[in-house]
């Protein structure tokens, strides 16, 4: 399971960065790879959110929430 950890802290920090690039310059770097809004970055959107959802699992892991 390390390996799915560590695919979706991958594409989590993709977002992030992406995220950054909107707030800074306005470019979405998906939408510019993959169209606006197309079925493919749509995907690629649900994905990454779903793997920040799966994410938030990793608190209870490293005991941040039980202190």
């Amino acid at each position: 399971m390390k390996w799915f950890d560590n695919t979706a802290l991958t594409l989590v920090i993709i977002g992030a960065v992406n995220w950054l690039l909107i707030g800074i310059f306005k470019f979405d770097l998906v939408a510019f790879l993959f169209g606006n809004l197309s079925w493919l970055s749509r995907i690629i959107y649900t994905i990454i959110g779903l793997c920040g959802l799966y994410l938030i699992s990793l608190f209870t892991k490293i005991n941040c929430i039980s202190e």
